[in-house]
This record gives C-alpha cells, sequence and structure tokens, in this order.
C-alpha cells in the first residue's frame, strides 16, 4: 500500500511539473529558428523547426544542401535575418497562425542582396510533441525563387587598362592576334602534327584531342593555339601546311615590342603558385595577369574589376531569366606614362642590338623620356606562353637579353667627371682656370701610395691643365688631384648632394648609385679612383642622366617620374651650382664634343655637348680587360632631354666613342625634318 502511494505521488509531481514548464511561444521558435539560420545551420532548421507541409513538399536536399551550395557558389557572406521582437506579454492563439515580419539580407558576388519577408508558424503535433514550426518556400532563399527555378551566375569580364605613352601612343593595348587552327578535312598529312606542335608549343596529343571533340566537322574551323600579331614569320610557316589557317582574336598587343619589353612587361597565364597567392582577389584559373614589368606592377590598377549577375530562371524553354543582383564590370584604369615610345624605339635601334642600357629625362620637368635595356624580347612570346626550348635559349644567350639593364647600377667610369667638377666648383677647391702641370702617363702623390698609380689615356695633352681640357682629353690624373684637394669628407658630401647612397625616388625599384661599398673612402687611393669613375662606385643609368640636370637647370636636380599624372618639376636636389659654375660646365661639355673624343656626336646641324667615360672591368692576371662605354649628352640649344647610353665590351670598338656614335644616331633620328 505504502509503495502504490509513493508511485502515485511521484506520478502526480512529474504532473504538476510539467504542468507548471514554460511553453515555446512562437516568438521563442522563432528566436531559436533565425539563430540557426544566420549561423548556417540549415539541418538544425529542417529537422526541429519546419512544418510537416513543408517536409512534405521540401526535401532536406532541397532545403540544406540547395542553400549551402548557393552560399559557396554566389559567395554570399554575413547573411543576416533579422525582425521585431514581439512584445513579452503577447497571447498567441494555437488555432491561428503566428506570422512575423522578417528582414534578410546577405553579401553576394553580386553585391548585396536584401528584401522582406513574411514567416509563418503553425502550432501543430511532430513525433508526439505539440510546438510552433515555420512554413517554407524556395523565396526565403531570393525573392521570387521556387523550387523549378535555376539560380545561374554570369560573369562580364573587366576590359583590361591600356598603357599609353606621352603623346597617347599605346605601348600595351587590347588589340588583336591570331588563332592558328585546322580544318581536319584539309588536313590530310598527320605526320604534320608533330610540326604543328612544334611550332605552336603544344604536343600531338592535345592536337588530337581538339580535333577528336564531338562537335568537329571536316570543314570546322578547330582553334589549336594563338600568335601574336608581330609574329608574321611564324603564320607564314603555318599556312605553308596544308589544312593550318588562322582567324583574328582579341590579344594583348606590344606595338613597341622589344624596344620596351622590359618596362612595359608582359601579361601572360596565371600560375598556380600566383593563384594562390592572389587567391581572395578574384582570379581563376583561365585568367592573365601581369608577370613582369609594368603589367606586373600595375596589376591592381590596370586588371580592374569583373562584373557579376545573379539571375533565377524558370524551366520553361526560352523564359527569361530574373535578375537577383547585379555588380557591373569596372574596366580597368587607362594609364599614360612619361615615356616617349618613339624616341625610346630611336634610342633602343641606335644601340644595334648591342649590350647596354639607355635613359633619357627631361631636365626642366624631370620626366623620364627613355628607359631602356638591350639586347631585349618580344614580350608576346611570353604573353603566349614560351617554350622550354625558345626560354632556355633566351636565358643562354651570352648577351642575355632578358637581363634587365636599366634597373641594375654600372662603374661609370669618367662619365662622373662632370659631377666631380660640379662638387669641386661649388666647394671652391677646383678654379676651372687654374692650370696644373701634368706629365706622364701615370702619377701618384707621393711614395706612401705603393704601387698604386692614377693613370690617363692621352699624355700627349698640352699644359697646363684646366678643367676645358680636363675634360676634353678625360685626364684622371687632373681629377685625382682636385679630389685629393677637396678631400674625402667634401668629395663625399658633395656626392651624397647628387643622390648617391640614397634610394633613387622612383616609380621602379632601380638599384641606388654609390659612392662605394660601404659609403666611405678608405683611402687616397680609392679617393682618386672614385674621382673618375672606378672604385668601387656605381651608378644607375636613369639617375646618370638625372645628375647632369643641374648643369642645365643652374643646379636644380628633379626628382624622376614615370606617369604622367604626376606632379612635374618636383625637386630631389637643390643649389648643386651656382649659374657661373653651371654655364662653365655647359662650355666645357659643348668643347668635349667639338674638340674631344665624343666627335662622333659632333653634327652638323645639332650642337651636342657630353661627355663620356670608359669604365675597365679588371679581370685575372693573363686576361684581357672588358671596358663599359658612357655617353651621357644633350642638345646645347635645345636641350629637349638628357641622354645616358651605356655599352658594354667596347674595348674592340672605339672605345667610349663608340658609344657617341650611337648616341649621334639617336640625334639625327630625333631631329630628322
Amino acid at each position: 500500500m505504502k509503495r502504490k502511494f509513493i508511485v502515485l505521488t511521484a506520478v502526480l509531481l512529474i504532473a504538476m511539473l510539467a504542468g507548471c514548464a514554460k511553453k515555446e511561444s512562437p516568438a521563442d521558435r522563432l528566436a531559436a529558428y533565425t539563430k540557426f539560420w544566420n549561423d548556417e545551420k540549415f539541418t538544425d532548421m529542417y529537422t526541429d523547426y519546419l512544418s510537416s507541409g513543408t517536409k512534405k513538399t521540401f526535401d532536406q536536399n532541397e532545403f540544406a544542401e540547395r542553400q549551402e551550395k548557393l552560399i559557396e557558389d554566389l559567395s554570399i557572406d554575413d547573411l543576416e535575418v533579422t525582425y521585431k521582437k514581439p512584445k513579452e506579454d503577447a497571447e498567441w492563439d494555437e488555432e491561428q497562425p503566428a506570422v512575423f515580419p522578417i528582414h534578410i539580407k546577405m553579401d553576394t558576388a553580386a553585391g548585396p542582396v536584401e528584401f522582406d519577408k513574411d514567416l509563418t508558424f503553425i502550432y501543430e503535433e511532430q513525433d508526439e510533441e505539440k510546438h510552433w514550426y515555420a512554413d517554407w518556400d524556395p523565396s526565403f532563399i531570393f525573392p521570387g525563387l521556387t523550387a523549378t527555378d535555376t539560380v545561374q551566375i554570369q560573369t562580364t569580364k573587366a576590359v583590361r587598362g591600356k598603357i599609353f605613352d606621352r603623346n597617347g601612343k599605346p605601348i600595351a593595348m587590347n588589340g588583336i592576334g591570331y588563332e592558328a587552327g585546322i580544318v581536319p578535312g584539309k588536313f590530310t598529312d598527320a605526320g604534320k602534327k608533330a610540326d604543328v606542335a612544334k611550332l605552336l608549343n603544344t604536343t600531338v596529343e592535345f592536337i588530337d584531342k581538339q580535333l577528336n571533340q564531338s562537335w568537329v566537322q571536316p570543314d570546322y574551323f578547330v582553334p589549336i593555339g594563338k600568335v601574336a600579331k608581330t609574329d608574321e614569320a611564324l603564320l607564314a610557316k603555318l599556312i605553308e601546311i596544308p589544312g593550318m589557317t588562322y582567324q583574328e582574336t582579341a590579344m594583348r598587343e606590344y606595338p613597341y615590342g622589344a624596344s620596351l619589353a622590359h618596362l612595359s612587361g608582359y601579361i601572360g597565364p596565371i600560375t598556380a603558385e600566383l593563384l594562390e597567392k592572389h587567391k581572395d582577389a578574384g582570379y581563376t584559373e583561365t585568367d592573365l595577369i601581369g608577370r613582369q614589368g609594368l603589367e606586373r606592377i600595375l596589376e591592381d590598377r590596370l586588371r580592374g574589376e569583373n562584373g557579376v549577375g545573379i539571375y533565377m530562371k524558370g524551366p520553361e524553354a526560352g523564359s527569361t531569366p530574373e535578375k537577383i543582383a547585379v555588380k557591373e564590370a569596372v574596366d580597368g584604369e587607362d594609364i599614360t606614362l612619361t615615356i616617349d615610345a618613339d624616341l625610346q624605339k630611336k634610342t633602343y635601334d641606335a644601340m644595334r642590338g648591342e649590350t647596354g642600357t639607355a635613359a633619357a629625362v627631361d631636365p626642366l620637368t624631370g620626366e623620364t623620356l627613355v628607359l631602356t635595356s638591350s639586347p631585349s624580347f618580344d614580350p608576346a612570346e611570353f604573353m603566349l606562353g614560351i617554350s622550354g626550348e625558345r626560354y632556355k635559349t633566351l636565358s643562354e644567350d651570352p648577351k642575355q637579353p632578358l637581363f634587365n639593364r636599366f634597373a641594375a647600377a654600372y662603374a661609370p667610369g669618367s662619365s662622373i667627371k662632370p659631377i666631380t667638377a660640379a662638387v669641386g666648383l661649388e666647394a671652391g677647391t677646383l678654379k676651372p682656370d687654374a692650370g696644373i702641370m701634368i706629365s706622364g702617363k701615370t702619377w701618384q702623390k707621393d711614395s706612401s701610395w705603393g704601387s698604386y698609380r692614377v693613370s690617363r689615356f692621352h699624355p700627349e695633352a698640352p699644359n697646363p691643365m684646366d678643367l676645358n681640357k680636363a675634360l676634353i682629353y678625360s685626364d684622371n690624373i687632373y681629377f685625382a688631384q682636385q679630389a685629393l684637394a677637396m678631400g674625402k669628407e667634401k668629395f663625399i658630401s658633395g656626392l651624397k648632394r647628387f643622390g648617391f647612397g640614397e634610394e633613387i625616388p622612383f616609380a621602379l625599384n632601380l638599384t641606388p648609385s654609390q659612392i662605394s661599398n660601404d659609403g666611405t673612402l678608405a683611402s687616397e687611393g680609392q679617393l682618386a679612383d672614385t674621382s673618375f669613375g672606378q672604385g668601387q662606385m656605381l651608378t644607375n643609368i636613369l639617375h646618370l642622366a638625372v645628375m647632369y640636370e643641374p648643369i642645365i637647370t643652374n643646379g636644380l636636380m628633379y626628382k624622376p617620374t614615370l606617369y604622367k599624372d604626376d606632379a612635374t618639376q618636383q625637386v630631389w636636389q637643390k643649389d648643386l651650382l651656382t649659374k657661373p659654375n653651371a654655364d662653365e660646365l655647359k662650355t666645357d661639355l659643348r668643347n668635349v664634343v667639338l674638340d674631344g673624343f665624343a666627335q662622333k656626336a659632333n653634327l652638323p646641324d645639332i650642337p651636342v655637348a657630353g661627355k663620356t667615360g670608359t669604365a675597365e672591368l679588371k679581370k685575372a692576371a693573363g686576361e684581357s680587360g672588358q671596358d663599359t662605354g658612357f655617353f651621357v649628352s644633350y642638345n646645347a640649344d635645345h636641350p629637349n632631354f638628357i641622354l645616358a647610353m651605356m655599352i658594354e665590351h667596347v674595348e674592340d670598338n672605339n672605345g667610349s666613342g663608340y658609344v657617341a656614335e650611337l648616341a649621334a644616331d639617336v640625334y639625327k633620328a630625333y631631329y630628322k625634318k
């Protein structure tokens, strides 16, 4: 009897507790449902919160997996479902649906999407439990979406920005090239596949795969590979093969080819490494990306932003897609350089394929007009995917056409002497008219120099040696003595004012010019060597051109610019030369061409002024030295530009006089009527 009483009491207690437990209201169920929704836990939503009618209409795949896939495919992010909370004392009739206005918003690949909906909860029994359950249909994913609609995403490619020179001439443009292909019915010699594969840098297996596609017919054009518009020789070889032809296709063009290749760079297929590096930037495996030069440096500006559209389309044939969200494509930025592409090509052509580099600047603005490296390469080859064999040929070429010489630094030799003179003139230690008696081919200050002696190439130069004659005869001994008269501190300080030892303030990463490896001059011998551009001194070719600006501007040296919208006449250094000292050097540099060893540049109608220089690259005992020749010059009457040119291996070709000859060709081409 006692045991029955205990059991009955327990049953009554449970019943009382159950009666006292708070029943979940529609608002409670709404809060839990929307939390799962915002957390993208669609399976939990389906299992515990959807009405039986919804579950009967839509299975779990249609509900959960479809939403999960759309989130991934459409890059949906920041999904947020909100609603206005009902009053706490709100009463709910279990016989009536509970309706809640909700707001749904999200970010997608095509931009933001947001809309309002009414969410209905009904009170019903499921699995022997009564609760409020939500009615659902696909329109809660996107407005108007039905179970039979498909959601599509369409991408509109942005047009890549173009690169122009200062005169609006295209350096990199969206032009045309050619798609080379096979017409199967006319391609009767299968043995020619190997020839086609070699010419188009592909494989016979790829050609067979293309020809065996289901859509191919005997008279159809089957694309095999692309050919640059400029590669007429390759096109000629291809069409010699029966059954081969070509069609025009959109392609990036580099109209100035090799002359601007190291500067323009090129685009090419994105690699797996680059795809990983830019994984958050929307690139795909089929995209092209800037691989070298300005195409790489300016990638973010040139690329633009692809457009994306999200549409839903009914199952009926011919039904019109309805827009859900559209983000219009933003084309890449067109960029204009300060470069004069025609002058650049004239300069490159004048270098005759010799190994070297050249730069030109407008001395009155600081704008960079020429920046070239020779020899070079055709950027179109790399854009289309260069073969391993061809790349090996280029990379093993002793002239190193892939090496960008304008980014490097070289011993400037005697081309630095006007700068040494400028430092001495401003220090007051160099008196331009004061003659120095110099005899013999070599000189040393005293016996403390041991075996070191300064050598000069023209001991026949007449005494007394003043600044004008020292520049005309490029006398190393004169400049060594002037550097000693200045002393290391004044000389180093003066060179630093010309920008030695600091980063060149330029849009591209160029090797800075240096006085020495550690910026000091450890001995008088090193001081002497440095005065005429030897020792450990190195200069960048663009910086070398810029250093001549104060001679023309009476003391101002401008920051070199590359982009046309950059402010010009940005002062890098000032008060480098007084007008009298600048005028002295103007006269002397003109006389170097008139009377000195740059007479190859002494043109009848163009008064070129400038300074040659030769830097000897010393070799081991028993080996012949190699000379690097320089010529820095300008038109004395109309200094439209300062041209600095360097050519390697001039030892058997008239030394730096050969460089003056090449530079003269630039002036003749530039001023040709």
